[in-house]
């Protein structure tokens, strides 16, 4: 049975957290919530503090959600983030999604959000999702493609930024550009009813680019990504806090406007 070989670009710094925080069905996971039923069982890959699965449990309310993490100590957060939302029908767990630790047919919904960019091996993640999901039920999936990232105006040193996180990524043994590569994977993995679509973040207002530009300035210097960024030597500190100055500079632009872009699948088991 395969197992994990990549290492989790981000880590669970503060900066990164305050991202995944910021997630919720509506924004993350629209794609999917005309296939919920609410007796489904559902299984939520690569959780992080849990505000998706929260969200997918007041969804299925006689049903139950699993949320599954490589990170124990952000399962924590999940557990607190249920707790304080009054959701009694989900439990966490730890767990590898290439070699999962549960029956074949076990939920009808297999969800992963900003998951299979960073696995050492999405096809065999999705043939793990697959398995475990019962026969009518979904395989879901959105990540988001950081080639298809774009943004204006065109300041000084975010073209580095890209290009950094991007080799950065790889060397950790994910696919940054991941979104476009869903529907082949799916494919590879044995899926032969696929619902393919894109969505959308779009960061503009003035709260929304001091947020934005915020999160990934404080990520650039003081999380994982910046530690494996200097100790591979793809950049230095020096360069690393550069980018970090572009991004504070993008957000301080009145005229400022990223768009974030993700594909996503619902895979049809």
């Amino acid at each position: 049975m395969a197992h994990e070989t990549a290492v989790y670009t981000h880590g669970h710094h503060e900066s990164v957290l305050r991202s995944h925080r910021w997630r919720t069905a509506d924004n993350s996971a629209a794609y999917l919530l005309g296939a919920l039923r609410p007796d489904h069982r559902v299984l939520d890959v690569g959780c992080g503090p849990g505000t998706i699965t929260a969200d997918l449990a007041t969804l299925v309310p006689q049903g139950t959600v699993t949320g599954l993490d490589a990170a124990e100590g952000v399962l924590a957060q999940a557990r607190e983030t249920a707790a304080e939302r009054g959701v009694s029908n989900t439990e966490f767990t730890t767990g590898d999604v290439h070699a999962l630790h549960f029956p074949d047919d076990t939920f009808e919904v297999v969800h992963a959000h900003q998951t299979l960019q960073h696995v050492g091996d999405p096809v065999t993640a999705l043939r793990e999702m697959r398995r475990v999901c019962a026969p009518g039920g979904v395989v879901a999936a959105r990540d988001a493609d950081y080639g298809g990232m774009f943004w204006y105006p065109q300041v000084p040193g975010m073209d580095e930024w890209l290009d950094l996180y991007r080799r950065v990524a790889r060397a950790n043994g994910g696919e940054p550009d991941a979104g476009r590569r869903l529907h082949a994977w799916a494919r590879q993995a044995g899926f032969a009813d696929v619902e393919i679509t894109t969505g959308t973040w779009c960061f503009a207002s003035p709260a929304e680019r001091a947020w934005w530009s915020g999160l990934w300035a404080d990520r650039t210097v003081d999380s994982r990504y910046a530690t494996v960024a200097v100790e591979s030597g793809l950049a230095t500190r020096q360069e690393l806090r550069r980018v970090a100055e572009a991004w504070r500079a993008w957000g301080a632009e009145e005229d400022g406007w990223f768009t974030v872009v993700h594909g996503e699948i619902l895979c049809h088991v």
